[in-house]
């Protein structure tokens, strides 16, 4: 089914988009250094009984950055679009990877009546520890004296699990080319944004509605072990482990993460 591709104007600057399918609304929230087309798989494998809405977060693809680029203010852009997609007062379920999840909880805290249910796929609503935000900080440093695209050339693999990168190594690869021309000052905001973010267990703890983990075995980015510690906090929790996947399940193990997604759709 092919997507209706659509704009609407946040601070002056263009904020993209994608609508595909028929069905309930179900929101789909991107990572650092990625774009709405990383959930290429999940598209094709929802889009028959969902109307998918599927941003790229401002800074990212074919969106320009807008002027509060804190996981609050990216969250406000989102609203933005969902005021225009989701008719009325229907609540939705919004699903975030990684930085996207970050997202995703700052919209929860901002408009939780608007929600159903959502999904934290290799996220975490901790916030950064001071070893975290050293990382981040050196990370930053890099993008600044070498740019971009050797960042994400160096920072990429290690997204992926070591099994996956040698049996798919054309597969990460295509995926470096795809993002290598990502807009440095985009990268070093999102970092700064997440550094700057706050705890949000209390929001899982406040949710009347399901939550969804995805977590990866070979996650270093968002280890597993975060995900099984929030489990406890919502009302109702779905968690799943991919074993043999990193930080990207999405493309390690996408049978898996597409059944895990719709069987929460389905339940949400």
């Amino acid at each position: 089914m092919a997507a209706t591709e659509k704009f609407i104007d946040i601070d002056g600057r263009a904020l993209f988009y994608r609508v595909i399918g028929t069905g309930a609304p179900v929101v789909l929230l991107h990572g650092f250094a990625e774009d709405g087309t990383v959930w290429q798989h999940q598209i094709e494998a929802l889009e028959a009984k969902y109307r998918l809405i599927v941003p790229d977060l401002p800074g990212s693809g074919r969106s320009g950055m807008s002027e509060d680029m804190s996981m609050e203010g990216l969250a406000a852009a989102v609203k933005q679009i969902v005021t225009d997609e989701v008719p009325g007062d229907e609540p939705f379920v919004m699903i975030g990877h990684s930085m996207g999840g970050y997202v995703t909880l700052a919209f929860a805290e901002l408009y939780p009546d608007r929600l159903k249910g959502i999904g934290l796929f290799h996220s975490t609503a901790y916030a950064d520890s001071e070893e975290k935000k050293a990382t981040r900080q050196k990370g930053i440093e890099f993008i600044l004296q070498h740019g971009a695209a050797l960042f994400i050339q160096q920072t990429t693999p290690n997204l992926f699990s070591p099994s996956f990168k040698q049996e798919n190594a054309a597969v990460v690869q295509e995926f470096i080319e795809r993002y290598s021309n990502f807009s440095a000052e985009s990268l070093v905001q999102y970092y700064k944004s997440m550094m700057d973010r706050p705890d949000r267990t209390a929001v899982l703890e406040k949710s009347t509605y399901p939550v969804l983990f995805i977590a990866g075995e070979y996650d270093t980015a968002v280890p597993p072990d975060h995900a099984m510690q929030q489990c406890h906090l919502p009302l109702l929790s779905y968690i799943h482990l991919l074993k043999h996947s990193a930080h990207m399940g999405m493309l390690e193990e996408q049978g898996l993460s597409n059944k895990f997604l719709a069987d929460f759709l389905a339940n949400a």
